[in-house]
């Protein structure tokens, strides 16, 4: 055989070997924003097991969803998966990759507030709540955050008359203080019933049913429309599912809670829902790089390479 052919044939081999670990055993992912920290840093490089929860197939447009050697998800792992609330793209292993840390496992009980903020952990003046505004108010916003000197976390959400942002206690005193009464900033919760109190919210297993509650109406509505291919909706306090009103929902498959570390972010099930199990990609095992900057030959971490992920 010729020389050239054997460099051939070895570097498709090489290739094939990569793909089959990158697919089936580990994978890299980076650290893309400051929810983590200080578990992880923006920008560091992480290794990802893949069997940690059982391997979920690859090319699930292909045969959908099968996972090998199921195992159970930990209290407190930080796990990664897909974008649960991604609507545009129906094949679940194309969606968005997120990383979070499981704080609610099927059949745990969490206290919330009516804005699924959960109560894991003593609030601090700097913890963050979600504010909504009249879509029309936005400019207007943008040039008190810059007179007041906050620093935007961008906008978070919206529908046709709001949008929605997050502020600390402090930013949002700041702002009412700033804006001509009457204040047309307030809280996501709006002057809901339930707002600020907290409830307990079971997170749904399969087999398992759940009561809809007030303050769990509309997390169930989602879950059931995004994960469990049901038609439902929410009419006044009632939630109609394939067109009828209920008073209890049963689900088909394991949902997880998952949270940032870090105490001013506002990511997490609180925005993007309940976690199922077919979106786990695995759990976050190894820091593999850990750098800041951008030269070449400085700004390395080096005591934070190859540490384990807790």
């Amino acid at each position: 055989m010729k020389a050239a052919a054997k460099i051939a044939i070895a570097i498709v081999a090489a290739v094939l070997v990569v793909l089959l670990l990158r697919g089936c055993v580990a994978t890299s992912y980076l650290i893309p924003s400051s929810g983590m920290e200080n578990t992880l840093l923006r920008g560091e490089r992480i290794l990802v097991n893949k069997w940690s929860y059982g391997l979920r197939l690859p090319l699930m447009a292909w045969w959908g969803y099968h996972r090998w050697a199921d195992s159970p998800v930990g209290k407190q792992d930080v796990i990664v998966f897909n974008n649960p609330a991604n609507l545009s793209q129906p094949v679940i292993d194309r969606r968005e990759t997120f990383i979070g840390r499981c704080i609610g496992l099927p059949g745990d009980t969490l206290m919330i507030d009516s804005l699924f903020r959960v109560a894991h952990s003593p609030g601090s003046p700097d913890e963050k709540s979600l504010y909504a505004y009249p879509k029309e108010r936005e400019g207007e916003l943008d040039s008190l955050l810059t007179a007041l000197g906050i620093r935007s976390d961008g906008l978070l959400g919206l529908d046709s008359a709001r949008h929605i942002r997050s502020f600390s206690r402090y930013e949002y005193y700041l702002l009412t203080q700033a804006i001509d009464p009457p204040c047309w900033l307030a809280p996501a919760g709006g002057g809901h019933p339930t707002a600020g109190l907290r409830h307990p919210l079971i997170v749904p297993g399969r087999g398992s049913t759940l009561r809809v509650r007030p303050w769990n109406i509309a997390l169930l509505r989602n879950t059931l429309v995004l994960h469990e291919g049901r038609q439902a909706e929410i009419k006044g306090d009632t939630l109609l599912v394939d067109g009828k009103p209920v008073n209890f929902c049963r689900f088909t498959k394991d949902y997880y809670w998952v949270a940032t570390d870090n105490a001013t972010s506002v990511s997490g099930s609180r925005l993007f829902g309940l976690v199922p199990k077919d979106h786990l990609i695995g759990r976050a095992a190894f820091i593999w790089l850990s750098k800041e900057g951008t030269g070449l030959l400085d700004g390395y971490r080096w005591d934070r390479m190859w540490t384990r992920i807790r």
